[in-house]
């Protein structure tokens, strides 16, 4: 596959006609080769050579998870022999998925990393330290170790947790960039602390952030990208997000306005819960065509995850659209005492309390099948006089309050940190 970087500082019109042509690329593909969209565009009488631009995607019915549970297979476009490596999803909202990777999908996959890589200003002078799992079936740790070589750089596999491996390897290996989970990045902080360690003056000055939101929709930091900014100061934060469906990473610049999407290897639709196309500034669910991808490319894929987007040009020179964090997943909504709540506003609030070292949200359903909301806080501050003081916050800020549970930090961080899981666990759903 030929690539070509400089497309993202194309003029818009220019980015969409590049895109149009991939997308022809993608149909024809899918439609010889792919069992499960072959049987959709003779089902829906889909002729796709009529699908000229982007726009006109919208006649072709959208795909999911559950799509991808039932007929696994069916989107498998290789014979299993071109198959060379095999990761599935996290199951966060259901059972794992399987995906196949041929080797063209791993080139691609390093490529995707390295602009990422390239898009927070790192170069073949850093080294990273990989702070997040490279196993487990994990396709993300494979792609950033992929995009760190195909960009030159050196990097150390740490792996995640074990704060004192962690600050050895700082110690000793000088890395200038890091790929991590946010909330670990406050471990971090706290391990030195407690060692006496000069961690305002360590080497490392880039994170690269994964798995928790660190922005507002309106790009301004939550409360966890500002706690991490007031305590360890000079250093800068990106986030990047991506799932293993797309196979493809939306990472901020130095502007901090937002994920740009990579024209080369990805279409995105946002759309509301009719199908319909939201626009600019409006949340919308992130619905993705991949390009380019051998194994198993997905055709208007809706991911779960709802964001804001963005299309003027970035102060950066890039042209491409910008995704806002995550503002929360299609299947974790809660309505609550007729509120209409997703976790991460709950995270930002339970994060700005000092007092609180870790949680986990729980979500169940009570007796009259409505949704109820249990927080199980791990102090060392426990008291009646703390949990009226949180579900103040929690009424001051959304208009409700919680069921709150005090329970020991290892309690707590057993349940965040299990031995089955590669990401650590905020949220618990228990509804039927």
């Amino acid at each position: 596959m030929q690539y070509h970087p400089q497309i993202q500082f194309e003029p818009a019109e220019t980015i969409q006609r590049f895109q149009e042509k991939k997308l022809a690329e993608t149909l024809a593909y899918i439609g010889a080769k792919s069992p499960f969209y072959k049987e959709l565009f003779e089902k829906e009488t889909i002729d796709i050579s009529k699908i000229k631009n982007i726009e006109d995607l919208q006649g072709v019915p959208t795909t999911d998870k559950t799509d991808l549970q039932l007929r696994n297979n069916d989107f498998c476009c290789v014979p299993p022999e071109k198959i060379i490596d095999i990761v599935t999803t996290s199951g966060t909202l259901g059972e794992p998925v399987i995906f196949g990777l041929t080797e063209n999908d791993l080139q691609r996959l390093s490529y995707n990393e390295r602009l990422s890589f390239d898009t927070v200003g790192l170069t073949k002078n850093d080294i990273l330290q990989l702070m997040t799992t490279i196993d487990r079936r994990f396709m993300a740790g494979l792609a950033y170790f992929l995009g760190a070589r195909e960009l030159g750089m050196g990097i150390c596999r740490v792996g995640n947790g074990i704060p004192e491996l962690q600050w050895d390897t700082i110690k000793r290996i000088h890395p200038t960039a890091a790929m991590v989970v946010p909330s670990f990045i406050c471990k971090l902080i706290d391990y030195a602390i407690q060692e006496n360690i000069d961690y305002r003056n360590a080497s490392l000055r880039k994170f690269v952030c994964i798995g928790e939101a660190l922005r507002k929709p309106d790009f301004s930091y939550n409360t966890l990208g500002e706690k991490i900014i007031e305590q360890w100061g000079n250093i800068s934060l990106y986030s990047t997000y991506a799932s293993t469906e797309m196979q493809t990473s939306f990472t901020e610049c130095a502007a901090g306005k937002g994920g740009h999407l990579q024209p080369e290897l990805i279409i995105a639709e946002f759309l509301d819960v009719e199908g319909n196309p939201v626009k600019p500034g409006e949340e919308g669910e992130v619905t993705i065509t991949t390009l380019g991808i051998e194994a198993m490319p997905l055709l208007r894929f809706r991911t779960g995850d709802i964001v804001v987007h963005h299309t003027e040009p970035c102060a950066c020179g890039r042209n491409t659209v910008r995704l806002s964090s995550v503002t929360g997943r299609k299947g974790q909504m809660v309505k609550f005492k007729g509120t209409t709540l997703y976790p991460p506003a709950l995270y930002d609030i339970i994060d700005s309390i000092p007092e609180v070292v870790n949680y986990v949200v729980e979500v169940f359903h009570n007796e009259l099948g409505t949704d109820e909301i249990l927080i199980r806080i791990g102090t060392n501050q426990k008291s009646e006089q703390l949990e009226k003081h949180i579900k103040a916050i929690f009424r001051a800020k959304i208009r409700v309050a919680p069921s709150i549970v005090f329970e020991s930090i290892d309690y707590i961080n057993a349940i965040q940190f299990p031995q089955t899981k590669r990401k650590s666990v905020k949220f618990i759903d228990r509804r039927e």
